[in-house]
């Protein structure tokens, strides 16, 4: 059994930042073992708001555009910076945070962008690439040996998806929570003792290996890795008890679905997940958009709020990176529905922690936010600077797969150091 003892309390992040920290000991690890230290250490929550987020509406307001909508600006604690007044909570920490205003990345469609900002769109090289997070998983490996690599929070059902791994196998997919649950069945029924349970296990093994050796072994891989996470969280069952959350917790990060889903991913950070990712649907606003975003966008600024707090005043920001982004943005044109249609010419993200600048709003736009006023950039350049922040070099790291040498980020592309500490 893991222990139940005070090192779940104390977390390795907190002992690892004490180590390096005002006890001293950091002087007495070696470079190269502080560095490798780091790396494990880091993590990421990737909130992703499908559909895709007007930046008109949030991080980049344009009041004197023509394409304006009804919404005022409002000060950030960024001096000079400005964002919609539908983003309240989070203009006050906005100097933890940083905004890339001046995104472009082509594709406006929904069934091939998503997969192409979630895999990076590396050169085609007739392989199936993996989503960030299973690619995370991937280069750093586990945080916590005894939790999934990659928990993925979403709405509906959950499951394991292998999909998501790509070329990388089965091992690397990700275990999905629907509506951030625990996996159903994670509580061992009374009548089987563990023992039973123990013997269970191996003869489902043998039968996977003799199955194996005459079939395919990628099902029975998503299959065993299933049942890998599944037993895992059987004996992390603390992570999901509900009655340990904070009331006032709930408040913050808010009752809708999201807060409670950002709060969850929040939990399982702090539990030593390496990659957590939130999903939110229906920001895809083609008719009345701004009702639609006045309903919505609250949604996301509380609770975006209180992770940053929250990861901030508990030592972990410097080490969790956390992204906000969607497929693409909206256009600056409204179209007759009072709706605004797909837009990847010129849009807006949000990044903070892990390596990132505190308070650095990167680009720009035209005067009415149609296309990029400078430099854009594409989402090979952001994967680029996640790699980078996480201390993997995407020029020199390579992922390996049947004799061949395969890019972790597009070869074209690079970070966008305007945005790094």
């Amino acid at each position: 059994m893991p222990c139940q003892s005070p090192c779940h309390t104390l977390s390795r992040r907190r002992v690892l930042g004490l180590l390096g920290g005002s006890t001293g000991f950091g002087s007495l690890v070696q470079p190269a073992i502080a560095r490798e230290i780091a790396n494990k250490n880091k993590q990421v929550c990737l909130i992703w708001l499908d559909g895709g987020i007007s930046q008109f509406e949030s991080w980049h307001p344009l009041p004197g555009s023509q394409f304006a909508g009804p919404f005022r600006n409002i000060r950030t604690s960024i001096p000079g910076i400005h964002f919609s007044e539908l983003l309240p909570h989070t203009a006050k920490i906005a100097h933890k945070i940083s905004v890339i205003r001046s995104m472009c990345t082509k594709d406006p469609n929904h069934s091939s962008g998503v997969p192409r900002i979630q895999r990076g769109d590396p050169v085609d090289r007739g392989v199936d690439y993996p989503y960030l997070g299973s690619a995370v998983s991937k280069l750093l490996g586990p945080a916590d040996p005894e939790l999934p690599p990659y928990i993925w929070i979403k709405p509906g059902n959950g499951g394991f998806i292998a999909r998501e791994a790509g070329f990388l196998g089965a091992e690397y997919g990700a275990l999905a929570l629907g509506d951030g649950k625990a996996p159903v069945h994670i509580h061992r029924p009374e009548s089987i003792s563990a023992q039973r349970d123990e013997a269970r296990q191996i003869l489902r093994k043998q039968a996977n290996q003799r199955f194996k050796s005459y079939r395919g072994s990628s099902e029975i891989d998503a299959y065993e890795t299933s049942y890998r996470m599944a037993r895992q969280l059987m004996a992390r069952k603390d992570i999901f008890d509900d009655t340990l959350i904070d009331p006032a917790d709930r408040e913050r990060y808010g009752s809708h679905p999201l807060g409670r889903h950002i709060l969850r991913a929040r939990d399982l950070l702090e539990s030593g997940v390496r990659f957590v990712k939130v999903n939110s649907y229906h920001w895809d606003t083609h008719g009345d958009n701004f009702n639609m975003s006045q309903r919505l966008i609250p949604q996301i600024d509380q609770p975006f709020a209180a992770l940053i707090d929250d990861l901030d005043e508990r030592g972990m920001l410097d080490n969790v990176l956390v992204v906000l982004m969607s497929e693409f943005g909206r256009t600056p044109v409204i179209n007759s529905r009072l709706g605004r249609d797909h837009w990847p010419d010129c849009w807006s993200l949000a990044l903070a922690g892990c390596g990132i600048k505190r308070g650095a709003i990167v680009g720009n736009s035209d005067k009415d936010g149609v296309f990029v006023d400078g430099t854009g950039y594409d989402i090979g350049d952001l994967f680029h600077t996640i790699f980078s922040v996480l201390g993997i070099d995407p020029r020199r790291k390579k992922y390996r797969h049947k004799g061949q040498k395969l890019a972790i980020a597009h070869d074209d592309c690079g970070p966008i150091r305007e945005v790094m500490a």
